[in-house]
């Protein structure tokens, strides 16, 4: 066996192992219910009891995830758990500010954009600006009920398609 793809392979088991037992970032798998199979994962990070917020981030979907409805599934659940089991009052979205579709992913699941901070870090040698968003315990519910219509079996066609979208707002 030749030692590159070997080498690889441990790197990888490596990291997974590191995040198995990471207790902040707080890594989940997104597991297809039928399939039994891991598609994803999103990670609860910079967790502050103390002041009760929480950032979801570290957001990895499969090709088989993306721009599906358990993709936005798993994201509710993760704000509900959020807010209703852990009594959290602040949830965040950070991102590069490059990044556009994780900017509009951000919105259409009901963050707030609330602005860029300028020069955040240095990623790679170079700047970045981060864009922060936010979703708060006081906007959960109506929040809440957006997801579970969108999530409601009657808001897709035989295709599978959606019927109105999650956030017409955006």
């Amino acid at each position: 066996m030749p030692d590159g793809p070997f080498l690889e392979r441990e790197a990888f088991d490596e990291n997974m192992r590191s995040k198995e037992v990471s207790e902040d970032p707080l890594f989940y798998a997104i597991v297809d219910r039928r399939t039994r199979l891991a598609v994803g994962r999103a990670a609860l990070m910079r967790i502050d009891p103390q002041n009760r917020v929480i950032e979801v981030g570290n957001i990895m979907y499969t090709l088989a995830l993306q721009r599906t409805r358990g993709a936005t599934e798993a994201m509710y659940l993760l704000a509900r758990y959020v807010f209703e089991d852990l009594g959290y009052r602040r949830y965040e979205w950070k991102c590069n500010a490059l990044n556009e579709p994780s900017r509009r992913a951000a919105l259409r699941l009901g963050f707030s954009f609330e602005g860029i901070f300028r020069q955040h870090m240095i990623v790679k040698g170079r700047n970045r600006d981060t864009a922060w968003f936010s979703m708060l315990d006081s906007e959960w519910p109506a929040r809440k009920r957006e997801f579970e219509r969108w999530l409601d079996g009657s808001n897709f066609d035989s295709q599978g398609l959606q019927k109105t979208p999650l956030n017409p707002r955006i």
